[in-house]
């Protein structure tokens, strides 16, 4: 009879294994399925949107009279719709102006958000707060800081800029 006896080691460590692939089995299908998720695509695009938006304010808030082409077409390569189409109108305008004042103007992104995304109609916006720093032929740079809100569309090579405007400052609550 002493063969029908089981050996009580081998009957825990049979429960451990079929405890443990019960928790492997459910771990894989819980990172399934968070891979495979829509808000971590939704979080992605999300991603994707703030970094161009960061990058397009910045590039359209940075200016250097001793290379306006490359300025100008940075400008440009960070815009989308009408407001490519004001920039590239308006390009024989900024060159004189900032050939005359010898001007350099660099911005530094301080923070941004995405304040609204919709990935189906491809179309986002973004709220960027930035420093700006000019500096003239003479005297001190002068640095002020700004927050800027920019509206992007996806276009076949990403996300650009569509429109960008300054954000109101002050508080608008109801008194």
């Amino acid at each position: 009879m002493a063969g029908t006896r089981r050996n009580p080691l081998l009957a825990a460590a049979l429960a451990l294994t079929v405890v443990a692939a019960g928790f492997a089995g459910w771990g894989g299908c819980s990172w399934y399925a968070a891979a495979h998720d829509d808000s971590a695509a939704y979080a992605r695009e999300r991603d994707r949107v703030l970094t161009a938006g960061e990058q397009a304010v910045l590039n359209l808030n940075t200016l250097d009279h001793r290379d306006v082409d490359g300025g100008l077409d940075s400008w440009e390569a960070s815009a989308t719709g009408e407001l490519r189409k004001q920039l590239t109108d308006g390009r024989g305008q900024f060159e004189k102006q900032i050939q005359q004042a010898k001007t350099v103007t660099s911005a530094q992104v301080l923070s941004g958000a995405v304040t609204e995304l919709d990935d189906r109609a491809g179309r986002a916006s973004v709220l960027v707060a930035l420093r700006i720093t000019v500096t003239a032929p003479t005297g001190k740079p002068a640095r002020k800081e700004s927050r800027m809100l920019g509206e992007l569309t996806r276009t076949p090579e990403g996300w650009k800029l569509s429109a960008l405007g300054q954000a109101p400052v002050g508080n608008t609550a109801a008194e």
